[in-house]
């Protein structure tokens, strides 16, 4: 720290990361009459969050296991959530247009008999729940979105899904906390202090870390894992497909832990842009940061997406970027108290559910570090799991 520099009062709250997850924390603190101050060294929504489809979805629980009900439980609660914020009125008005929202539904696409067995399954698991979804064959999916290649054996639809652009609704959810933005990159906590690495020393009564892969310089080794993922998005083509196409397999695909992959995930945008992706590359420790397009797996996602949408082909891309999603390296985000650093609150390793739940975790968080009643068991979550003695 430099000679002589005092802590400074920041605020109620410091928020290290501004991204989905740390917006939404300081929108749950500054509804509880706190105010809040949120350290970042990059634009707001400019890390992860930048390089996520905004994809709301729902998880399931069909395999019936603890993580995956726990995941269910979050999701659901989050969604409900979204809802109510999108739908606010009043001094709030227009909090979808803000967001870029479309209620475009998802179309998870089975490509055989095999996964149209599985559409089938998890239709009627989420019916049996009230959560609106159909199968729809061949001929049906063949009508709802026609560019899709012949013989595909069906898709399961849910049609309240929706899409949003991340980075503008985490700057939204800071203007409306009255968040304080603090250009800078947090090094170590003290106390009610986080020291930044221009030697700054900042004081807050609380500190909630939602700094994404950064966080783990305060997590034993190996708790969170870098999932590099590439985007693609094309010149404008309207009129071209009108649901967020995925295939089946996406979801086994995004939660492997040791092996890249690639999967079908396109989303109409505005204007009739299409969104491309998907991929989960694992970089070696020393690549953790970096962010370079890799060739090979940017054209192996765009022929996976051409396989099955054969039109992308004919298309011009306009941009191709990527991103660094933190995962937690058993699948389950980090959500509660830091076991060694006093006052010092989790809020990390969503990897690719963090648009999805950031609501229901900042929720969780501000009940759990406010003493309240929790909506959701806090248990899956707790940091504690990786600290065993």
């Amino acid at each position: 720290m430099t000679q002589g520099l005092k802590a400074r009062r920041s605020a109620d709250v410091l928020i290290v990361g501004g991204g989905i997850v740390g917006a939404a924390c300081a929108r749950a603190f500054a509804r509880q009459g706190l105010s809040v101050a949120v350290i970042e060294p990059g634009p707001v929504g400019g890390g992860a969050t930048a390089a996520a489809m905004g994809h709301l979805l729902l998880a399931d629980a069909l395999d019936g296991s603890a993580t995956a009900q726990a995941e269910h439980a979050l999701t659901r609660r989050s969604l409900q959530l979204w809802d109510e914020w999108l739908g606010e009125s009043g001094a709030h008005k227009g909090n979808a247009e803000a967001a870029e929202l479309a209620r475009c539904g998802t179309l998870w696409i089975a490509a055989d008999k095999a996964e149209l067995g599985l559409a089938l399954r998890k239709c009627a698991w989420l019916n049996e729940r009230g959560i609106g979804a159909e199968v729809l064959g061949a001929d049906a999916l063949a009508r709802a979105e026609p560019l899709l290649r012949p013989g595909l054996a069906g898709a399961l639809l849910v049609p309240g899904d929706a899409r949003i652009y991340p980075p503008k609704v985490a700057a939204r959810w800071l203007s409306q906390a009255r968040a304080e933005i603090i250009p800078g990159r947090a090094v170590g906590f003290d106390g009610h202090s986080v020291h930044l690495a221009d030697g700054r020393q900042l004081w807050g009564a609380m500190i909630v870390l939602c700094a994404g892969l950064a966080s783990q310089r305060w997590l034993p080794p190996g708790s969170l894992v870098a999932k590099k993922g590439h985007l693609a998005i094309t010149q404008q083509y309207p009129n071209t497909i009108t649901h967020q196409l995925v295939e089946l397999g996406y979801q086994s695909k995004a939660h492997a832990v040791d092996s890249d992959s690639v999967s079908f995930n396109v989303q109409p945008r505005p204007g009739g842009q299409i969104l491309i992706g998907s991929s989960r590359q694992f970089p070696k420790p020393d690549q953790a940061e970096d962010e370079q397009i890799d060739m090979a797996t940017l054209q192996s996602m765009l022929a996976h997406a051409c396989s099955y949408l054969p039109a992308l082909a004919g298309m011009n891309l306009l941009r191709c970027w990527t991103g660094q999603r933190p995962a937690s390296s058993d699948g389950r985000p980090l959500i509660g108290a830091h076991p060694e650093y006093p006052r010092v609150w989790l809020a990390t390793g969503h990897e690719g559910l963090g648009v999805s739940t950031a609501l229901a975790s900042a929720e969780l968080l501000a009940e759990l570090s406010l003493q309240a009643t929790p909506t959701l068991s806090p248990e899956p979550w707790a940091p504690q799991r990786f600290f065993a003695a």
